[in-house]
């Protein structure tokens, strides 16, 4: 009953720029924190960034000064700006949301990926 639809990945050179979207639709009371991952082939899911509900901010060091999180709190929706893209940022990138679900309490929910692809 909740979904996380995620868009704006692609194909870019290295120093290019992509921003990625996702927006949480269903039974939404409230959402708490909202993060974006990013998994490589044939490595393990990492957090690249989160925003709280309040809006405190954290970053995996290797995309301090490149990346931008922010939230749309009144669309549910939360956005990573990436900058200076480097090839090592290649990945799947997934969306992730603490949601208060309409009778169903705290809950996590997962977006379904975007791939993002730099190349050198």
């Amino acid at each position: 009953q909740v979904q996380l639809v995620e868009s704006g990945g692609g194909l870019v050179q290295a120093g290019g720029s992509l921003t990625l979207s996702c927006a949480a639709s269903g039974s939404i009371v409230s959402i708490n924190d909202m993060a974006w991952y990013r998994q490589a082939a044939g490595k393990q899911r990492e957090l690249v960034a989160d925003i709280t509900g309040s809006g405190r901010i954290n970053y995996e060091d290797s995309v301090k000064g490149r990346f931008t999180i922010s939230r749309q709190y009144a669309k549910n929706t939360v956005y990573l700006e990436m900058n200076t893209l480097k090839p090592e940022d290649t990945g799947v990138y997934f969306c992730n949301a603490e949601i208060l679900v309409l009778f169903r309490g705290v809950m996590q929910f997962w977006g379904q990926g975007t791939q993002v692809t730099v190349s050198s």
